[in-house]
C-alpha cells in the first residue's frame, strides 16, 4: 500500500487569521521564541498497492481542482509507503 500526502497552505501573501490567533496563544501560554504560525490542511490518500505515476498524476489533478484553491493556496504532494501489519502498525 502507498499513501499520497497533500499539504495545502495559504500563499505567503494571504492573511492567515487562524495562524495569527494560534501565534497569539503561544505567547499567552508562555511558549517563547515563536516568530510566526501559518495554518494549513493535510490530506492523506491511501492507495491500493503501490503508487503509479498515473495515480499520482490523478491525485495531483484532484489537488489542483478540489483540494487546494490555486488563487490563495499552494500545495506540496509526496508519496509515502504505509506501514504493514507485520511492522506493528
Amino acid at each position: 500500500m502507498a499513501r499520497v500526502v497533500v499539504d495545502v497552505m495559504l500563499k505567503p501573501e494571504i492573511l492567515d487569521p487562524q495562524g495569527k490567533a494560534v501565534h497569539g496563544a503561544f505567547g499567552r501560554l508562555g511558549f517563547d521564541g515563536v516568530a510566526d504560525v501559518r495554518q494549513g490542511k493535510r490530506f492523506e490518500i491511501t492507495l491500493d498497492g503501490e503508487a503509479t505515476e498515473e495515480q499520482v498524476a490523478e491525485i495531483r489533478k484532484a489537488a489542483d481542482t478540489l483540494l487546494a484553491n490555486p488563487v490563495i493556496e499552494d500545495y506540496t504532494l509526496h508519496v509515502e509507503a504505509t506501514p504493514s501489519v507485520e511492522d506493528g502498525q
